[in-house]
């Protein structure tokens, strides 16, 4: 608390001030304001300009003062002296400090260096700050302060609001491309009775009136097919899910996925929608296919979106990554191999969860540009189809980017009694079974293809930025108090 006053008291007695003026310190609304982007657009003319933001640099040179404000948009320069505001205006501009949110009215000129900027010729005070933002010339650059207070981030750090106004544009573009291509946008329950669509933890709550545990979900998927049983044919959902696990740079237990069904469609299908939709993403968001990413482990590789993407079998993957004759060893001469190949074994009991991780360690995050990985375990996709020719895998894909699975997809299983046997199989495991989905089965589902894109993920890859905070606003974090 003495280190809070400490920083806050001058504010404080500022604050006073502003009051004794008669002005209100926290300002009524200032509408019809330009962003500073356009206003920086035109050739400078004198032009009579209204704008708003937040003082985040302040040159007082006596007799004028020279600051910018950032808005939404970008910086500009604001210019102020007695000539332009009058004696008594300008005083109270020059009490005007760095954090503070005003209002500005006046024309725009060109420096004699040749900076676009405002002259003011009135202000208002829209917002006192309490608080001395972090220095703009160090910037806030501590990760985890950065993500933990975003808002300040934001402020000292301008240049990565383009991470989030792309994030944005990916999203609104992602929902032009289906609509386009006939998918309706549909919402399901994120309150589930029964946790399930995936394998793993969920967040538990109560509902008190109904006196009922529920889980906050952890996909969306039961309840889309619900709808294909229904009789929708194109339908998608893009929303948080939430999974009560790990923190690293690529999990947050609340994330953001977009899944879509297609009647009547296969896991190839949905491998060539998927392709289309990143490659169209990539050439609206960055006009490029080639560019660089920088990687999980903090370097630079180049990826190349350029359709046709590459395709191999989950087999293959592995026989590749950990020898030809993985799949004749032995279990025990499996975890052998898999050490020598610096795979942690500890706890692994099953053959198909120690293939899993080694594809999890030496192919998935060794691959950067796209892979189509099909045909994977049926033990791993208990919702897929499996596959004709061989029913121990499953007709699905996982799409690998940037050494991250960025879109899983399948031909979605519409067998209600194979359906029933695998969910009882992992309810030996700790699983759960949804009667209700099984039974919307019984009345049939049509042949479908399924895919969920990982929409943080999505945006790493196309941002170049190595973690998933980075694209999330406000991350998952453990409380604890501010130091600043």
């Amino acid at each position: 608390m003495e280190e809070m006053h400490r920083l806050m008291e001058p504010r404080l007695r500022r604050l006073d001030q502003w009051k004794s003026h008669g002005v209100d310190p926290f300002g009524q609304a200032f509408l019809d304001t330009l962003p500073s982007a356009q206003i920086l657009s035109w050739e400078p003319r004198n032009q009579r300009v209204r704008l708003a933001g937040r003082i985040i640099a302040w040159r007082d040179m006596g007799k004028s003062v020279f600051a910018h404000l950032l808005d939404q948009s970008g910086k500009i320069q604001i210019y102020g002296n007695v000539q332009s505001l009058g004696e008594e205006s300008y005083r109270l501009f020059k009490e005007l400090e760095l954090g503070d949110i005003v209002g500005i009215e006046g024309e725009l000129f060109s420096t004699r260096t040749g900076e676009k900027t405002v002259r003011a010729r009135s202000f208002r005070l829209l917002c006192k700050s309490l608080r001395p933002i972090p220095s703009l010339w160090y910037g806030l650059q501590d990760p985890e302060l950065r993500s933990r207070h975003r808002y300040l981030d934001l402020i000292a750090n301008p240049e990565r609001r383009e991470v989030f106004l792309l994030r944005s544009r990916l999203i609104r573009q992602l929902r032009r491309m289906l609509e386009d291509r006939g998918f309706i946008e549909v919402e399901t329950p994120i309150l589930h009775p029964v946790a399930g669509g995936a394998t793993a933890r969920p967040f538990v709550t109560h509902h008190t009136t109904l006196d009922l545990d529920l889980y906050l979900r952890i996909a969306p998927e039961l309840y889309l097919k619900r709808l294909l049983v229904a009789g929708f044919e194109k339908i998608y959902e893009l929303g948080r899910n939430f999974r009560n696990e790990g923190i690293s740079r690529k999990h947050n237990p609340e994330f953001t996925m977009l899944e879509a069904y297609w009647a009547y469609a296969d896991y190839r299908t949905m491998a060539k929608l998927v392709e289309e939709l990143i490659v169209g993403l990539a050439q609206e968001l960055l006009g490029k296919l080639q560019y660089s990413l920088r990687t999980l482990e903090d370097r630079l590789v180049e990826i190349d979106l350029t359709p046709p993407w590459e395709w191999k079998t989950y087999r293959q993957c592995i026989e590749e990554a950990a020898g030809s004759d993985w799949y004749l060893l032995s279990f025990e001469e499996q975890k052998k191999r898999a050490l020598e190949l610096g795979v942690e074994t500890h706890g692994t009991t099953d053959p198909v969860d120690l293939s899993q991780k080694i594809f999890e360690k030496r192919v998935e995050s060794q691959t950067y540009c796209p892979l189509f990985v099909s045909h994977l375990p049926a033990e791993l996709v208990p919702l897929a189809k499996p596959n004709a020719q061989d029913p121990t895998v499953v007709d699905a894909f996982e799409l690998i980017i940037g050494g991250m699975e960025i879109a899983p997809g399948y031909s979605e299983l519409n067998d209600p009694l194979l359906q029933r046997k695998r969910m009882e199989t992992r309810l030996e495991e700790g699983g759960t079974i949804d009667e209700d989905f099984l039974h919307a089965l019984q009345y049939g589902m049509p042949p479908a293809g399924g895919i969920g894109i990982g929409i943080d993920r999505l945006v790493m890859v196309f941002s170049g930025v190595s973690s998933i905070r980075e694209v999330i606003f406000f991350p998952t974090h453990r409380p604890k108090p501010f130091p600043l």
